[in-house]
């Protein structure tokens, strides 16, 4: 992947609110997209403000880079394993190694980065 930025900051509080129901709880979503439209992909940042009482209503298998900004998150995987990350803590994946699905028990506010080079 070969995608161009040019140096740019982001106003998080000046990008548009999507609000996502789980199986549980909501998650306020506001996502900054960068597409290589020759190339057909690109690269997606999104900050999550989840609620307390959290479930993502499906098992995921994109890859993420995910980094735990407030609160705690907890990472279900495939047969059951979990891991609970708090601030600081974050984890990667690439696309297809994995089965996972995050949950929370309090609130919890994430950042995560996913596209192409994850493939």
């Amino acid at each position: 992947m070969s995608l161009k930025i040019p140096f740019q900051v982001t106003d998080w509080a000046d990008v548009p609110v999507e609000e996502i129901a789980g199986t549980t709880g909501m998650a306020r979503v506001r996502t900054v997209r960068f597409e290589d439209p020759e190339a057909g992909h690109g690269l997606r940042i999104r900050m999550m403000e989840l609620s307390a009482g959290f479930l993502l209503d499906h098992l995921c298998e994109v890859g993420h880079l995910v980094f735990v900004l407030e609160g705690e998150m907890i990472n279900e995987l495939h047969g059951g394993e979990t891991r609970v990350m708090g601030v600081g803590k974050s984890f990667a994946v690439s696309d297809g190694l994995s089965v996972h699905r995050i949950r929370t028990n309090g609130p919890a506010k994430l950042l995560i980065v996913d596209g192409a080079f994850l493939e």
